[in-house]
């Protein structure tokens, strides 16, 4: 799609949330698997579900709700994507990066991502929660590939600080905190819905991946590209093909997740207070 199309799809969704809600988020926060119900522990202002906003995408996922939810951690303004749309649900790229976008033309200034992840770090078990550090985006067509959208920032964005290392020093502090053990690592983005080959994952581990996934690393992209601030969270859900003798099925991913949602929730909670 070309600049126009791409901007213009944007300001119409952008026009049809106005008509709902003049809530001006400065967090947006995007719920992977395991923190689906986060939103319902938030003070909520308003929800709007994808499929009513013009030109949408929406969200095919078992665990993915669709919807966006408004409202307060604590004193914070939030907006919250409760369940998230992905390339292989076959979407043109610019659409899986669209509400990112979205979001920071509703205001938003930083961008949380969490995902459930795959552990490749042999060092990683299914549980932990995971700080990203850096990505690597494998197969996958970059978002900002096309004409560049001048409104939203620069044709050629540096990514030496994706995940911004202030944002990730609050993080580790309130786990810290609220004794909750974080890893770190780097994670990465295959397009899915596969999951990956014992090889790809030997692959991934000798470039210096510690988790694998289908989401984030193009979000982080769109929205280092547009001037917010990112983080992210993984939650390690399962070991990752070749590492166990377990095959790898979405229920347990959904299960493990489910798991690690209590210190999911309260790491976010308090890590979203801490940033503004």
């Amino acid at each position: 799609m070309n600049r126009n199309v791409v901007y213009e799809k944007l300001e119409r969704c952008l026009a049809c949330v106005r008509r709902r809600t003049e809530f001006v988020p400065r967090v947006a926060i995007v719920l992977g698997s395991g923190l689906g119900d986060y939103a319902e522990s938030i003070r909520v202002e308003t929800e709007i579900p994808y499929a009513e906003i013009e030109g949408f995408p929406v969200s095919t996922v078992p665990g993915h709700a669709g919807r966006f939810v408004f409202g307060w951690v604590g004193a914070v303004p939030v907006v919250c994507m409760k369940g998230r749309v992905h390339f292989y649900e076959g979407y043109d790229v610019s659409d899986v990066v669209l509400p990112i976008r979205l979001m920071k033309l509703l205001g938003a200034e930083i961008l949380f991502l969490t995902n459930a992840a795959g552990g490749i770090n042999p060092s990683f078990h299914a549980g932990d929660l995971m700080l990203i550090r850096d990505h690597i985006s494998v197969f996958a067509p970059n978002p900002l590939i096309g004409e560049n959208l001048d409104a939203l920032g620069t044709r050629f964005p540096d990514m030496s600080s994706v995940y911004d290392p202030a944002l990730g020093e609050k993080i580790k502090e309130k786990a810290a905190e609220n004794g909750i053990s974080l890893q770190e690592g780097v994670y990465a983005k295959l397009t899915g819905p596969s999951y990956e080959t014992p090889a790809e994952i030997r692959m991934l581990g000798r470039l210096g991946c510690d988790a694998v996934g289908m989401s984030t690393a193009v979000e982080a992209i769109a929205a280092n590209h547009c001037g917010m601030r990112v983080c992210g969270v993984s939650c390690i859900s399962n070991l990752a093909a070749g590492l166990s003798d377990a095959p790898l099925d979405h229920r347990e991913v959904q299960e493990a997740a489910d798991r690690s949602a209590s210190r999911f929730r309260t790491l976010v909670t308090e890590a979203v207070q801490a940033f503004v």
